[in-house]
């Protein structure tokens, strides 16, 4: 496809489909518990960027980059806090140059694991690490940033704010979402999926969504909640591999590459703009779900 922004792209309804995880697959290649992720961008450039193209080559229209845990908050916990603008322009540039000039390159921004509530961080300190975190993405290359993972409409709001005043790029906003006992979506916030995405419309994002938490099946109850009450917004999605199951002290996904494909038309009918994967995809489940969901597929 000719390169030009995602929300016009998807102005006729054809949906895309974004990467998967990328955690799942830096663990696949060696990744060891409580090793920093983003750092790999430093250390194993070509493990990373073997990552984006193996998405690339399953029929993704968009790549991530491995900078989720990269704000200077997160990194603090590894001391490579001052490599910030290093770690997310290498992230950047090796999604990018998976990506060509074809497809999209998605800028990671995650939590910062820090409770405005409990007074751990101010806004403004959030606004200024969120800031140098996606100047750096955009330096590196990226196209949007997606602001990713988020409970706390607060954090998430500075984030959006960031993207929108220190960048050009577009900027997407997803939350993580739980069902409760009573069949309800909400974020370990209370957050409700429409307070969050029209929170997240009014802080200036272009696309909003959800991901992570849940797998496609318990997806299309959260995007038809979001398209019933905001009919002309784009909603993007990035699920699990359905739900965590312990086996052996490793968590494995009960979704095959297969189920997920299957259900990823009702997603896409129920709403969703952009359909990706999370927690324990890989490319395999990507070129599924692309194939499912392309015309003609």
């Amino acid at each position: 496809m000719s390169r030009t922004t995602i929300v016009r792209a998807l102005a006729d309804r054809t949906p895309l489909v974004s990467d998967g995880a990328w955690g799942t697959m830096l663990q696949s290649v060696g990744l060891k518990p409580g090793e920093c992720p983003e750092l790999w961008n430093i250390d194993h450039p070509e493990q990373v960027y073997r990552i984006a193209q193996q998405y690339a080559d399953a029929g993704a229209d968009m790549l991530e980059t491995n900078s989720f845990g990269a704000t200077r908050f997160k990194l603090a916990h590894w001391g490579v806090e001052e490599r910030c603008a290093e770690i997310n322009e290498a992230a950047a540039r090796l999604s990018r140059r998976a990506a060509g000039d074809r497809l999209w390159v998605l800028g990671s921004v995650g939590p910062t694991g820090k409770m405005l509530l409990l007074g751990d961080v101010s806004e403004q300190q959030l606004y200024d690490a969120f800031t140098e975190q996606v100047t750096a993405l955009q330096r590196g290359g990226c196209d949007a940033i997606c602001v990713e993972t988020m409970s706390d409409i607060a954090e998430a709001r500075q984030a959006v704010r960031a993207a929108k005043e220190q960048t050009s790029l577009e900027v997407i906003a997803t939350f993580t979402f739980e069902r409760t006992v009573q069949g309800e979506y909400r974020t370990m916030m209370g957050t409700a999926p429409v307070e969050a995405a029209a929170a997240m419309l009014d802080a200036g994002a272009d696309i909003v969504g959800t991901n992570c938490g849940n797998g496609f099946e318990r997806m299309i109850d959260i995007v038809r909640e979001i398209r019933a009450a905001l009919p002309d917004v784009p909603i993007l999605v990035h699920a699990n591999a359905g739900l965590p199951l312990q086996r052996g002290g490793v968590d494995c996904y009960s979704d095959t590459p297969e189920s997920m494909a299957s259900l990823a038309p009702q997603l896409v009918a129920a709403g969703a703009s952009v359909v990706g994967g999370c927690c324990g995809t890989n490319p395999h489940y990507i070129n599924a779900i692309s194939r499912a969901v392309r015309p003609g597929g």
